[in-house]
């Protein structure tokens, strides 16, 4: 019989291979000059909500191809920076340490998951912007951010 795996299972699996960094190291790192690209990989939709400035949008869903060229999906920033440092972003940084895992695989050689994801970086009080490029208020990002799941979302009570 085989087990079944959940998501945070999964997550929790990869997690020790995954290097992560939280915001505050991120900053003091740019401050000594390290410069970082930023991968988030949320969806379409939540990126156009808000997101940090001048990250590139890739979908966890089509990593793997916008990773290699000859893709419809192929985005070429991302394919050139394998020996760069690439901070994978999603809203609570599980995703992203499963696409920094899937990096790792890809020969990805200094890729981080952002502890905490942009819930965190937003408690840090660090800069996100909407789609126009204008910034997002703390406490907007705040509500954006805050957990609310349907009854059908948090499924049967265990008893």
């Amino acid at each position: 019989m085989t087990t079944r795996h959940t998501y945070n299972s999964m997550v929790a699996k990869v997690a020790p291979q995954v290097k992560e960094l939280f915001p505050w190291d991120i900053i003091e790192q740019q401050k000594h000059g390290k410069e970082f690209l930023f991968l988030d990989v949320r969806c379409p939709s939540e990126f156009q909500v808000m997101h940090i400035e001048g990250a590139l949008d890739v979908p966890r869903g089509i990593l793997e191809v916008a990773c290699d060229y000859g893709y419809e999906e192929t985005e070429a920033e991302l394919v050139e920076a394998r020996d760069k440092h690439i901070v994978v972003i999603c809203r609570s940084g599980n995703r992203s340490i499963l696409a920094a895992y899937t990096m790792q695989l890809m020969d990805y050689k200094h890729v981080y998951s952002l502890k905490t994801g942009l819930r965190g970086w937003n408690d840090y009080e660090l800069p996100l912007v909407f789609s126009n490029g204008n910034p997002v208020p703390v406490e907007t990002a705040d509500n954006y951010f805050e957990t609310v799941l349907s009854s059908e979302q948090l499924g049967p009570i265990q008893g």
